[in-house]
């Protein structure tokens, strides 16, 4: 009998999708960036970089904390009442905390466009439809 490397296939493949996101989501803040930077707008520029960095490390914190989970489901497979650590319901709030604490000085204290970090937030979503459509399309696989 073979061994079924199915699931491992699906998971390698899954990791190349995130690392596909994580680094797509950074190209597409920074040429968001630049267009705005030729345009003459260097404060929409940095906005539009400072929120697609934000939305990269939201990004990676999401994968960390999604990972620890699937951990902790694993080891607790078969367990009448599985247990979540308070720590995971603490770090999945605290990013979107420590994102909007970010933004809120960013646009306060430097008084970078509020619009324009948010419009680089999206640079996420952004990264991750050009990373679906690519899985969909891509030939042999």
């Amino acid at each position: 009998m073979e061994p079924d490397f199915s699931a491992r296939a699906g998971a390698d493949t899954g990791l190349q999708t995130e690392r596909r996101i994580a680094w797509l989501t950074l190209l597409i803040g920074l040429v968001a960036g630049a267009a705005a930077a030729i345009a003459g707008n260097w404060f929409w520029a940095s906005g539009l970089v400072i929120g697609a960095a934000l939305a990269w490390l939201d990004f990676r914190w999401l994968r960390k904390g999604l990972d620890a989970l699937v951990i902790a489901a694993t080891a607790q497979a078969g367990a009448e009442k599985p247990r979540v650590a308070v720590g995971a319901y603490f770090r999945a709030v605290f990013r979107y905390a420590l994102i909007a604490f970010f933004v809120y000085v960013l646009f306060m204290v430097l008084k970078v466009p509020l619009a324009s970090m948010v419009v680089g937030l999206c640079s996420l979503a952004g990264a991750a439809m050009a990373a679906s459509v690519y899985e969909i399309l891509r030939p042999g696989k």
